[in-house]
Parts: structure tokens; sequence; C-alpha cells
């Protein structure tokens, strides 16, 4: 390990408010412009869940955790670019979970295929 007082002095160095805020300042505009992409794919997708969540019939009271599933597999289908027999596998898991969690395997399912097109289990 390199001397204490060095790492000490270097770490000071790299978080001073000045240069912290230029460097924040030069990743501004791509920060910006990556995250209202994101952002307006991520409510594209929840549009389409609340499309398939009406379809069957789901009480918006029940909602919140249907979109919660949605989202995690938002998250892996696109965030983490997991796809295939992968992507059939993770949907396995986070289906078991919501459907423990008292939420419908037929909804489950339908946010699965319609939305993500993932295969049914």
């Amino acid at each position: 390990m390199p001397d204490p007082l060095r790492r000490v002095s270097s770490w000071n160095a790299k978080v001073k408010p000045e240069r912290v805020k230029a460097t924040l300042e030069d990743m501004k505009d791509d920060m910006k412009t990556r995250y209202e992409k994101a952002t307006m794919e991520l409510w594209a997708y929840d549009k389409r869940v609340k499309e398939v969540l009406s379809g069957k019939g789901v009480q918006t009271i029940q909602y919140v955790p249907y979109l919660s599933y949605g989202r995690q597999l938002y998250k892996l289908s696109r965030q983490r670019e997991i796809s295939g027999e992968s992507l059939k596998m993770a949907n396995k898991v986070l289906h078991d979970k919501w459907h423990n969690r008292g939420l419908s395997e037929s909804v489950l399912a339908a946010i699965a295929k319609d939305v993500f097109d993932i295969a049914p289990l």
C-alpha cells in the first residue's frame, strides 16, 4: 500500500469542490440526455404494463406490485441486456417471487409475454 498520507492528499485533491463542479458541468448535457431517454423508455413500458393490467381487470390499487414486476423485467432485459434462455430463467425467478407475494399468475405471464416478449413459462 502506498504512503497513507499521500493517498489522503490525492483524495483531497480529487474531491475539491471546484474540480468536482467542473467535471459535472462537462458531463451534464450527456447525463441529462441519457436520463431523459431512459425515463421516457421506462414510462412507455409502464404504460404498456398498465394496459395489460386494465385489460385483465386488475384493480388500480394493485398496480404498484405489478409495475414493480414490470420494472424488474425492464431492468433485466434492457439495462442488463439479458435475453433468450437466460431471460426466461430470470423471469421464472421473478414470476415465482411475485406470485408468492399474492399476484395472479396469468397477469404476470401476460405482462412478460405482451410487454417484454418473453415466452410463457
